[in-house]
């Protein structure tokens, strides 16, 4: 699956090009951006390491990982979206970033629906999982529209930049 190009209605999850990396560095050091990740804000040095690692993993495979650059139809990349295999193909584990001036217009959505589609029915998978950190209620939403049900609030030995020490799971089941 390399060069993959997954489209919604108005943006395309595409694969991450080592040029991005202004638009990435962007929004991935920006603190209000990042406040609920377990990374970040980033250095420029970590922004090129990240994407190194991205597009080594996109040639790898089998491929297990699926992270990709969300761009608008016009290619102005506002953010990142992965699917995660695991338990041997039959799980994944879905995130998404994006850039703060991208917010709040259904974005997150969208990639959510597509990233989900694309698990179950062009990957075979059972079950997506998403993690999001208990304040990050705009997040919970968005998986909440997906179908993806609560699973609980657990405690974790992950740190959350801007404090915490707890995630909320969700799922989504074929």
């Amino acid at each position: 699956m390399r060069g993959m190009e997954l489209r919604t209605e108005r943006l395309m999850l595409r694969e991450f090009r080592l040029n991005d990396e202004v638009a990435v560095h962007r929004f991935s050091s920006d603190e209000e951006v990042t406040r609920y990740l377990t990374w970040g804000p980033n250095s420029p040095a970590d922004t090129t390491a990240y994407l190194k690692k991205v597009v080594r993993e996109a040639a790898r495979e089998p491929r297990t990982s699926f992270t990709l650059a969300v761009a608008t139809l016009d290619d102005e990349l506002i953010g990142v979206a992965n699917l995660t295999i695991t338990d041997a193909g039959s799980k994944g584990e879905l995130g998404y970033v994006l850039a703060r001036d991208s917010w709040g217009r259904g974005y997150a959505t969208e990639v959510a629906r597509r990233l989900i589609v694309f698990g179950f029915n062009e990957l075979g998978l059972r079950r997506i999982t998403a993690t999001c950190h208990p304040d990050n209620f705009a997040s919970a939403r968005v998986l909440e529209k997906r179908g993806c049900t609560s699973r609980g609030h657990y405690e974790t030995t992950s740190e959350f930049v801007g404090g915490g020490d707890s995630s909320r799971s969700r799922s989504a089941t074929k």
